[in-house]
């Protein structure tokens, strides 16, 4: 009696197991969207976190690689790449941009005086101090305003870029940075991390008769904002563990939305350019208390010791200085701007040297192939190959947070990776086929190679 019921119990647990088995693998086999098996044979892999491959397999499934290496066997079934004469390397990563969003509208021309004597009239309520929370929405998220529509993220893509940092614009606190995969029928499919990065402007949003209206007032704001969400965190934390007694703490949202950044430890991305620029945001990073982060940073080359001793790592803008194109032809620049749009370029090579960790952003530039252009120009300067790689993948990702699962070219991450005719940066190099998250998506032949990167046939 016994025997059988342990048998019929057994059984039963044996059918159980069996079907949720097929019902699992009816879910996986039956999505639309699955990917398909690939592998990339006989390639010159650059695996971004060591040394190159000379002759080696990538193997892609389920949107992860899989396994990569010279002795690698193909699995049966597999679409097969021929790589011979190609090399394969991480998908690039843009590390500040407002790509995936559109283009931003112009903002209005703000007031140049004060009402009554020939100013436009203020469009909304004059703020009083920070308990107006002036130009600040950190509670926007780019995720949220995902544009399929920007055809930019096309021709990212089909340059090799495979990931950006979508970063809202305008005001103090514009919001927080997302960070986006380039492929996707819908915005969320994109959305590799919504709350990525904090991203801080010191640039006075208003007038003259508005606050702040100073640099000096953007900073004792910005310091105010921060005091505030740490004392409401303290307070808050209080009242939620004994609230009897106690006077219940104003929820603000700013403060509460600046909490979670804290609490995520998410990178606050500060700018600073010039020199004078970067010491003052290195300091203001130790005074906050905040993973601090850089961007712009191409005047770092005359500070380059200062950053390796702070250990903050920064964005490099790419969007090299130079003259103005509606520039005054009769106007001569000075020596101080005309060495600074020379040096900049060096920049990189120089962090690099002191072990800076640093990242390309695009700055700005329209298109993908004044971006490689601006690469040349810092290799040119000095800058190692595999460091300017390592800039736009694992350093990139690293620096993001997310060095776990992009960046290289190593068993278990994304599938994010390039296939191309030649070294990244070369000139020649034409892409042939880009993954993103194991999707593969071929490059449209266009009347030369790299350089036209993102043109319209």
């Amino acid at each position: 009696m016994t025997p059988r019921k342990k048998t019929g119990h057994a059984n039963r647990l044996w059918l159980l197991s069996l079907l949720v088995g097929v019902l699992a693998t009816g879910l996986v086999v039956g999505r639309a969207d699955e990917p398909p098996i690939f592998a990339i044979t006989h390639a010159r892999v650059l695996t971004g976190s060591g040394p190159a491959l000379a002759d080696a397999t990538v193997v892609i499934a389920d949107g992860l690689i899989q396994a990569v290496g010279p002795d690698v066997q193909v699995p049966a079934g597999a679409a097969v790449i021929d790589g011979r004469g190609l090399t394969v390397y991480p998908g690039l990563i843009d590390a500040l941009t407002d790509v995936g969003l559109g283009t931003p509208a112009p903002p209005q021309r703000p007031a140049t005086g004060p009402p009554g004597r020939g100013a436009a009239p203020s469009a909304g309520p004059i703020a009083r101090g920070p308990e107006d929370r002036p130009a600040t929405e950190p509670w926007r998220i780019a995720a949220d305003m995902i544009r399929l529509d920007d055809e930019r993220i096309e021709s990212w893509r089909e340059a090799g870029f495979t990931t950006v940092l979508a970063t809202p614009s305008g005001g103090i606190f514009p919001g927080q940075a997302s960070l986006l995969d380039l492929a996707g029928e819908r915005p969320e499919q994109m959305v590799v991390r919504a709350q990525a990065a904090l991203p801080l402007s010191l640039r006075p949003p208003g007038t003259f008769w508005s606050f702040p209206d100073s640099l000096m007032g953007v900073i004792a704001y910005i310091r105010q904002t921060f005091s505030d969400t740490r004392w409401a965190m303290q307070a808050g934390a209080l009242y939620e563990a004994h609230p009897r007694g106690l006077q219940r703490p104003v929820v603000d949202r700013t403060e509460r939305t600046l909490a979670g950044v804290l609490e995520r430890r998410e990178p606050v991305l500060v700018p600073a350019n010039l020199d004078r620029e970067i010491l003052r945001a290195l300091h203001l990073i130790r005074e906050w208390e905040v993973p601090g982060v850089l961007y712009g940073v191409q005047q770092g080359y005359a500070v380059a010791d200062r950053l390796a001793a702070a250990h903050v790592p920064v964005l490099v803008n790419l969007n090299w200085p130079a003259r103005p194109p509606d520039a005054d032809p009769e106007a001569r620049p000075s020596l101080a701007e005309l060495r600074f749009r020379a040096r900049a370029p060096t920049t990189p090579a120089e962090l690099a040297r002191r072990n800076v960790r640093f990242a390309f952003c695009s700055g700005g530039l329209k298109q993908p192939r004044e971006i490689f252009a601006a690469v040349r120009r810092a290799l040119e300067a000095g800058l190692p190959p595999e460091a300017a790689l390592r800039a736009f993948t694992l350093e990139a990702a690293d620096i993001l947070g997310v060095a776990d699962r992009l960046g290289s070219i190593e068993p278990g991450k994304v599938a994010n990776l390039v296939v191309a005719t030649g070294d990244p940066f070369a000139e020649k190099t034409a892409v042939r086929v880009v993954f993103v998250e194991g999707r593969r998506f071929e490059v449209r032949p266009v009347s030369s190679p790299r350089t036209e990167a993102g043109r319209q046939p």
